[in-house]
């Protein structure tokens, strides 16, 4: 494990400018990828915006949250950027669906960049067969997807208009009511898609620290 560890940090190490680009390109192309889904899933361009301070409206919550230990759930959800249809037919207008822009997710989606690249990069270091390469494909892709599925940011009126990972679900032909009952489920599969994403990653570790200590042993015979 310790050979592992090391392969992990000296990947890290030498490309890290890569994972940061990696990192920054899942977090703009999930969102990006979201508006797509919205315009073409409802076949009309947003057409209004809203700006929050998200800055200050977090230093309100610090100074005004009695418990510390509530401060974090409330301040992930706290938004920066809301982009939607709004219809106008009532009244002042009600929002039909929107993508909320939230600092933490896109945090996640910045880690989650940095996995892929990682893993991607254990590939390559490794130069794995092509199952093993077809299998780590696989599990790369169902990691990531299980994280981005379930830190999507999509509101739609009919899901009571909150950002929610099931909108997506709903959007794509899934009940309502049996989407709203999978909500709970979120940060499990959130959760386990870092961990397939981490054991990947130790594994293509483990196999190349241990294919490297294999061919160095006739050099101590």
């Amino acid at each position: 494990m310790t050979g592992a560890l090391h392969i992990l940090i000296g990947v890290a190490r030498a490309q890290w400018r890569r994972l940061m680009l990696w990192g920054f390109a899942f977090m703009v192309l999930s969102q990006v990828a979201m508006l797509a889904a919205l315009i073409l899933r409802f076949q009309a361009l947003p057409n209004y915006q809203t700006f929050y301070n998200w800055p200050g409206n977090v230093a309100r919550i610090i100074r005004s949250t009695p418990a510390l230990s509530d401060m974090p759930g409330i301040i992930a959800e706290e938004w920066l950027v809301e982009i939607g249809r709004m219809n106008y037919d009532y009244g002042t207008g009600i929002s039909e669906w929107s993508l909320n822009v939230i600092p933490s997710r896109l945090v996640v989606m910045f880690v989650l960049g940095i996995l892929v690249g990682l893993c991607a990069a254990l590939m390559r270091v490794e130069r794995c067969s092509l199952p093993v390469r077809g299998s780590a494909r696989a599990v790369t892709g169902l990691g990531a997807g299980l994280i981005a599925m379930t830190n999507a940011t999509m509101s739609w009126v009919v899901c009571c208009a909150t950002p929610s990972w099931v909108v997506g679900l709903a959007m794509m032909g899934l009940g309502v009511s049996s989407s709203l009952a999978l909500e709970t489920l979120g940060p499990w599969l959130n959760f386990g898609g870092f961990g397939l994403l981490l054991a990947l990653a130790l594994c293509l570790a483990w196999r190349s620290s241990r294919r490297a200590t294999i061919l160095a042993e006739p050099a101590h015979a």
